[in-house]
């Protein structure tokens, strides 16, 4: 029976009400008095039911979905403003036991390069993306208890916290791991991890078994439940996906907004962020053998709904993506996006010969960081390097609280504008700054208080003057 206060998997994911979700989405997808009804409700700023938002999923009304964009666009405005945060990956170690029959760093596949990076190798490729400009890294690794140990997790935390080169530091290390023991988590939260990232890849249990037929990973429960362990490991924040194209969309919809509704129910907090990956080409994945793979505007749709069902949350689109898909999707609610991405291990210190290919994905968007920078600028966004409200105890129950209350601007967009600035100071080309400057001017206005905005603005000229990290 469905159940989102229970702690077991196929209780907060039931398979029964998915099923009847969608159902129920088919008979009411015309049904334009009720749809009507769930966009005024959506305009109130407190999410959908999974089942309501299903129901503007199936909906075809071309005048209605133009709506649901609208919504979108405007609610992302309302909790995130105009600032894109920015962060890149930092593939660790491939070695991997698990056979997940989307990954090429399945236990199987015996011709990719299997690679593990010393910490010396961490260091260089961390002053590397440093000297890009960048400030918030994930963490990624496969899982593979004898190469991968929580050891050395922790160890490759602690290195890439210890460099500071020239300007730079990494300031937030996220952390993209296999599920592990409420033990392991506690000890990540010790480490000073920002949010533990793990995607479900798909919330059939049917399909999640034929997709990973051996390996710890092929345990649906234990996978399914492992936000809760983490939670109770005493990491506040957690990030949600899915890897669409595995199983069909609107079932992988509704699961996703089920399990949100299933941390809201439990810990009194949702997610703090929710990726949309899509299956894409890697060494021996072809995504064409998977038959759900979906279309840009269907994952425009996705993309919307998901930012008005779940309105507080950061939405994550990665460089799987190309340029144009995540100028489209950016407007309708992604508010995270990564730069100058690297999937393989090692790669950003120096490229990695060809040989010795170990990348998980194919990158669509191959922009450097600066490129990526500017280009969001053009299109009127600020790119934010903050890390602020983790370093500043902002995190759980209390950053969901202050977005959810609109008092994130007065935090976030001076912290956004303040980061910047060090980006056009420290690695900037000089077009890239010029714009940067003209935007900054422009924006110091669209601080509320105005006590705020003028530390901001001596914060600013001290960031000219060569001081650095200042926040709020």
């Amino acid at each position: 029976m469905y159940n989102p206060k229970s702690l077991k998997a196929e209780e907060f994911i039931d398979d029964d009400e998915i099923k009847e979700t969608l159902a129920y989405a088919d008979a009411n997808k015309d049904n334009f008095e009720l749809i009507d009804s769930i966009l005024e409700k959506a305009k109130r700023l407190k999410g959908l039911s999974h089942r309501e938002a299903s129901v503007l999923l199936a909906c075809e009304d071309a005048d209605r979905i133009e709506k649901m964009y609208a919504l979108a666009e405007q609610i992302k405005k309302d909790f995130y403003g105009n600032r894109i945060v920015m962060f890149a990956p930092l593939y660790s170690s491939n070695y991997c036991i698990n056979g997940c029959k989307y990954c090429p760093y399945h236990i199987a596949n015996k011709h990719i390069a299997r690679k593990k990076l010393t910490q010396e190798e961490i260091r260089k490729e961390v002053i590397a993306l440093q000297d890009m400009g960048h400030k918030r890294l994930a963490i990624e690794a496969g899982e593979d208890p004898q190469n991968n140990p929580i050891e050395y997790i922790l160890e490759c935390i602690k290195t890439i916290y210890s460099i500071k080169h020239k300007n730079g530091a990494i300031r937030r290390v996220n952390v993209n791991i296999a599920a592990t023991t409420v033990e392991e988590y506690r000890m990540l939260a010790d480490a000073g991890i920002g949010t533990y990232i793990l995607f479900q890849e798909t919330y059939n249990k049917k399909s999640y078994e034929e997709l990973h037929p051996y390996g710890p990973k092929s345990n649906y429960a234990y996978h399914t439940e492992a936000m809760d362990r983490a939670m109770e490991g005493g990491i506040d924040d957690v990030g949600l996906g899915v890897l669409f194209g595995l199983e069909l969309y609107r079932y992988e919809f509704a699961g996703l907004l089920m399990h949100a509704e299933h941390l809201e129910a439990v810990h009194g907090v949702g997610p703090h962020t929710i990726s949309v990956p899509r299956v894409k080409h890697a060494d021996d994945i072809d995504p064409d053998t998977f038959d759900n793979g979906i279309d840009d505007d269907t994952f425009a749709k996705i993309c919307a709904l998901i930012r008005i069902s779940v309105p507080y949350t950061g939405m994550i689109i990665s460089t799987r993506e190309s340029q144009q898909v995540r100028e489209k999707v950016i407007r309708l609610g992604v508010s995270q996006i990564s730069g100058a991405s690297r999937t393989s291990v090692g790669g950003y210190y120096e490229p990695e010969p060809e040989e010795e290919n170990s990348e998980q994905f194919d990158v669509s968007d191959k922009r450097t960081l600066d490129e990526v920078v500017k280009w969001l600028m053009e299109l009127g966004y600020i790119p934010s390097f903050c890390t602020a409200c983790y370093r500043e105890g902002r995190t759980g129950d209390r950053f969901m609280s202050l977005c959810k209350s609109g008092q994130i601007q007065n935090c976030c967009h001076p912290n956004a504008l303040m980061t910047l600035k060090e980006f056009l100071c420290d690695y900037a080309s000089e077009d890239t700054r010029k714009i940067g400057e003209a935007l900054i001017d422009a924006e110091l206005a669209n601080i509320p208080r105005e006590k705020v905005r003028e530390v901001c603005r001596e914060n600013l000229m001290n960031i000219e003057k060569g001081m650095r990290d200042f926040r709020f």
